[in-house]
């Protein structure tokens, strides 16, 4: 496992959105792991092997978490024919996806052996291989006619996390959904569900009163998937539910804007996390999670860095995850960014600020430098020193 300092820090992002801005210039990785943050002339000596990288003033934040992915097996999209989307997402400095479901699989089977076969195969894939480095959380099944209490345990016991989004099968009313969301949650899945109007051919439109009714984990793309559900709604998920609800790229960028301001106007923004849902209809958005927190700060006045933690702690705190914060004996995925050069701004928040999307300087996952200079943004107008890697991040 990787030994690493970042020392030079213009400013460390925390993930948690209670303390979003965290004391000090400095982060060292012990075997993957944040072992110290803070100042340098506190930090503990260097070790036989560390990589050190010069962050010039550059931020540095936790690897963003997409709450919202549609992976099947690898780094393929059936959906958009795309391949390595997810090493592209990773140069927008997402380190980790969790899948909302697998529904675009070719001939997705809808019989109760086939559903379970499925949820477990794509858990068990992405478990033993991280595309381009990033952590895969995959296998949410999608809930169909005939599954059985038995049928939770066994999947459970196999590695199955996730319930995928409830509305993209005809499961869907309490009657039939309830009893079996009660099933996943009880074996600690996490449950999510569609809102909204219809996304793809056989998933349903669905309002607050249903999501009121079966009770999920998440409220999916409240923003559109894509389209967009209505702002009293959301506000009744808010009062009337425990869920969190999530804004997505690939919806309604005005729903996202007055979502957000719901949010922290309710004073609810522990409960409001970030995703891209793609691929898509919309396609393959590698900086969509960037342009979410953008969208964020910029449209609903939240502060840059209470957005970043709503891509970042928020997701992991739901999904009982141990990355997403910078703070010792968390897994050390972590992303540089910088205001890009031609940027009216000076620093990344405050690009984020003004609604751009900052440069990608470095992307480091347990430890270990995956991206020295992202091929999707433009340079930051710092040059950062990363060892190994040609130009650094400029």
């Amino acid at each position: 496992m990787a030994n690493l300092r970042v020392v030079n820090i213009g400013a460390i992002v925390s993930g948690d959105i209670d303390a979003p801005l965290a004391e000090g210039d400095m982060v060292v990785v012990r075997d993957g792991t944040i072992a110290y943050v803070g100042d340098e002339a506190a930090a503990p000596p260097a070790v036989d092997g560390e990589t050190t990288i010069d962050a010039a003033g550059a931020t540095l934040i936790p690897g963003l978490i997409d709450n919202h992915v549609h992976p099947v097996i690898g780094d393929f999209s059936p959906r958009q024919r795309i391949l390595d989307f997810i090493e592209s997402c990773l140069h927008g400095g997402v380190t980790s996806m969790i899948s909302a479901g697998e529904p675009h699989v070719p001939g997705r089977p809808k019989d109760r052996a086939g559903t379970k076969a499925l949820a477990i195969l794509a858990a068990k894939a992405f478990a033993n291989a991280r595309p381009a480095g990033v952590k895969v959380i995959a296998g949410a099944v999608i809930l169909e006619h005939g599954l059985t209490e038995a049928d939770f345990d066994e999947m459970a016991e196999a590695g199955v996390e996730l319930v995928g989004e409830i509305g993209l099968s005809s499961v869907c009313t309490p009657e039939e959904a309830g009893p079996m969301v009660r099933w996943a949650q009880a074996r600690g899945m996490r449950v999510a569900m569609h809102t909204g109007g219809v996304s793809i051919p056989g998933s349903n439109a669905i309002r607050a009163e249903l999501v009121c009714a079966i009770r999920p984990d998440v409220a999916s793309h409240v923003n559109g998937g894509p389209t967009r559900l209505p702002l009293d709604d959301v506000a009744r998920i808010l009062r009337e539910t425990d869920a969190f609800v999530e804004i997505v790229q690939c919806g309604n960028t005005l729903a996202a804007q007055e979502v957000a301001q719901l949010v922290a106007k309710e004073g609810h923004e522990r409960r409001l996390i970030l995703g891209t849902d793609m691929p898509s209809g919309t396609g393959v958005i590698p900086l969509g999670m960037l342009r979410t927190i953008s969208w964020v700060a910029a449209l609903s006045g939240v502060a840059p860095e209470r957005a970043v933690a709503m891509a970042t702690g928020n997701t992991a705190r739901l999904h009982h995850l141990n990355r997403g914060l910078v703070a010792p004996g968390r897994e050390a995925d972590l992303v540089i960014i910088d205001a890009p050069i031609g940027s009216a701004a000076s620093t990344a928040l405050q690009t984020l600020a003004t609604g751009d999307t900052p440069a990608v300087s470095a992307v480091i996952v347990d430890g270990v430098v995956k991206v020295g200079t992202s091929r999707n943004t433009p340079p930051g107008q710092r040059t950062i020193t990363v060892p190994g890697f040609a130009g650094g991040g400029h």
